[in-house]
This record gives structure tokens, sequence and C-alpha cells, in this order.
């Protein structure tokens, strides 16, 4: 306050104008990004051919197991009996011992569907499956 002055000191601001600057650059850097990165999705490459090649993450891939409020078992989108159920498990532990299973059962489920295909992923060797 300056002496014989009424006006109280200005109280400190923000400064603006660096921070829009910022943002604005992050943009830019972000959209280049992107583009970039779809650029390259859409590169046209011709894959080379395998005889006895096989998805290489398709053994990594946790398995999720639905019980659908009907009793059915799904899959991947797609309806499988306890055998079928039975057989995906055994393979995939077969390929990865340490295979992650993940059981999603409906309110409406019978428990006892829900149960036997605990039975199966705890007779293929997963130790822990996720409820």
């Amino acid at each position: 306050m300056i002496i014989g002055s009424s006006k109280p000191d200005d109280a400190p601001q923000v400064e603006l104008t660096p921070i829009v600057d910022m943002v604005f650059l992050l943009l830019i850097f972000f959209l280049v990004a992107t583009t970039y990165q779809q650029a390259e999705r859409e590169t046209r490459i011709t894959l080379p051919e395998a005889e006895a090649a096989g998805p290489i993450t398709l053994a990594l891939r946790e398995i999720v197991i639905n019980v659908d409020g009907d009793g059915s078992i799904i899959v991947a989108g797609q309806a499988m009996t306890i055998e079928e159920l039975r057989s995906l498990v055994t393979e995939a532990v077969g390929a990865n011992p340490e295979q992650k299973v993940s059981i999603r059962g409906d309110r409406e489920a019978a428990y006892g569907t829900v149960a036997r295909v605990l039975d199966v992923c705890k007779a293929a060797g997963i130790d822990e499956p996720f409820l």
C-alpha cells in the first residue's frame, strides 16, 4: 500500500496466457500423435504365412466364462456345453499353466451351473478362478 493512498494493494493474480499456451501445445501434440498412430494401423502390408503358427497372445489372455440366467455357458460370445468348456479350459491350461479364468454368473443363474463351471476349472488345473 502506498503511503497516502486509499487504494488497497492489488490481489495476486494468476497469469492465464502461459497456461493457455501449454494447453494448445498439448492439444496439438496429441492430435499429431494420434494421427501417426492411425496411419500406422492403416498401413497395408502383406504378412508372411506360417504353417504351424497361431496367435501369440492366445495363451496369455484371460478366459471369461459367463453363466447366463437360463444356465447357458457363454465364452467369447459362443454358447458351450460343459464338455466343450472342459476341453477349452484343459487346452488353455496345457498351453499356459498359469492361465487366468474369470467366471461371471447372472443373478438369476442356478448356483449348480456355476458350481459345475468352477469344478471344470479346478479339474483342468486352474488354482483360483476369479469370480
